[in-house]
């Protein structure tokens, strides 16, 4: 199976290198990452620059590409200039951090797993829920074996998987929970400074305030140290919202035909 390994920490990221080194073993795999950390970039595409990928060497091996652009354009320029025959996966990680609730919308490591969605390839994203210094081992393996499994199953159109697995000893995991994505909120401020050039600038940092922990969500799953694999779609339409506004669909003709 011909696996593209991305992700938005960047292409020196530890879990990038430490799922290549299990993956390559048994697949064909090609390492296509954002030459610098791109978190929290969501799906932007790069529009107004060109854009360079410089090979990258580790362990004096060939390793993979670098690419002054964000997951998503990492995911595009591979597939459409690096593979010869398209990839029948993209796996987007191992991120360093959870990517559960509202972070998904912010997420690079997400949204390159979208991008292949949006390409017609299965594709996952996987996460290691912590930002302090762990291994990503059991990670690794769990990334690895459901490799295996989706080589087998694949995915249906349009729908991509998003993983988080708990930082914790793998004993003490209880096991894998389908789950829907939660919701979470955020006390952000911006904090006002002056450059070396003495122009004002801002940078925005924020704590988690308070985590809807709905049962059967991202958020509760790993809180309950179970993994957390929710299945994602990039089709936003509300369609329990439609009748109720259909409703008043004919309200908003009368406007047009009013004012406009």
């Amino acid at each position: 199976m011909r696996i593209l390994l991305t992700n938005d920490d960047g292409i020196k990221a530890a879990g990038l290198y430490e799922l290549y080194k299990k993956l390559y073993k048994k697949f064909k795999v090609v390492v296509c990452a954002p030459h610098t950390q791109k978190s929290a970039i969501g799906h932007a595409i790069t529009l107004n620059k060109p854009l360079r990928m410089k090979k990258v060497y580790r362990d004096n091996k060939f390793f993979g590409y670098a690419v002054n652009g964000t997951p998503a354009d990492c995911v595009k320029i591979a597939v459409r200039s690096i593979f010869k025959s398209r990839p029948q996966l993209v796996i987007s990680g191992i991120n360093h951090g959870p990517n559960l609730g509202s972070d998904i919308m912010y997420s690079g490591t997400v949204s390159a797993a979208c991008e292949g969605t949006i390409l017609g390839i299965p594709s996952m994203a996987i996460s290691l829920a912590t930002y302090k210094n762990d291994s990503f081992k059991f990670a690794v393996d769990f990334a690895y074996n459901m490799a295996k499994l989706l080589e087998k199953t694949g995915l249906p159109d349009g729908i991509l998987l998003n993983i988080n697995i708990p930082a914790i000893a793998k004993s003490r995991i209880r096991g894998v929970v389908i789950t829907k994505q939660g919701r979470s909120l955020y006390k952000e401020n911006f904090i006002k400074r002056s450059d070396s050039r003495g122009e004002t600038c801002y940078w925005l940092e924020g704590k988690v305030k308070w985590l809807k922990k709905q049962r059967g969500s991202d958020i509760k799953a790993i809180e309950d140290k179970h993994i957390s694999i929710t299945p994602l779609q990039f089709d936003l339409t509300a369609y329990k919202f439609i009748p109720k506004l259909k409703k008043v669909e004919f309200r908003l003709n009368e406007v047009i035909r009013k004012f406009c």
